[in-house]
């Protein structure tokens, strides 16, 4: 599988995840995304999930972790997208409110160094 469908993989579980109540409406950007291709994904791996952590919530933006893993629970790719909240009438940043914070505080994990 082209490393570029791991990545749309990604966007499709984070595009369900943000579909929460409280974050359904809100625009948001991604100013970031890292990922590093652990293991080969091949027709037998599938079907794959992807998991996705909250890795740090702040004042405008917050970092999500993408774990997409194999049939088998083998962790193939690992990513991080920064989020960052927007506002349509500005153009600019706008602050997390507090119904995101809620769905990303559930959805926390600690950051392990």
């Amino acid at each position: 599988m082209n490393n570029s469908k791991i990545v749309e993989y990604m966007q499709e579980a984070r595009v369900k995840f943000l579909q929460a109540d409280a974050m359904r409406h809100l625009a948001i950007v991604v100013r970031k995304m890292d990922v590093e291709f652990l293991l080969p994904i091949k027709y037998e791996s599938g079907p794959v999930t992807v998991e996705i952590t909250a890795m740090h919530v702040g004042n405008t933006s917050y970092t999500l972790r993408h774990t997409v893993l194999d049939r088998h629970d083998a962790v193939c790719a690992r990513g991080d997208a920064v989020l960052v909240g927007f506002d349509m009438q500005t153009e600019r940043p706008r602050p997390i409110t507090d119904g995101e914070r809620e769905v990303l505080t559930r959805h926390r994990v600690a950051a392990t160094t």
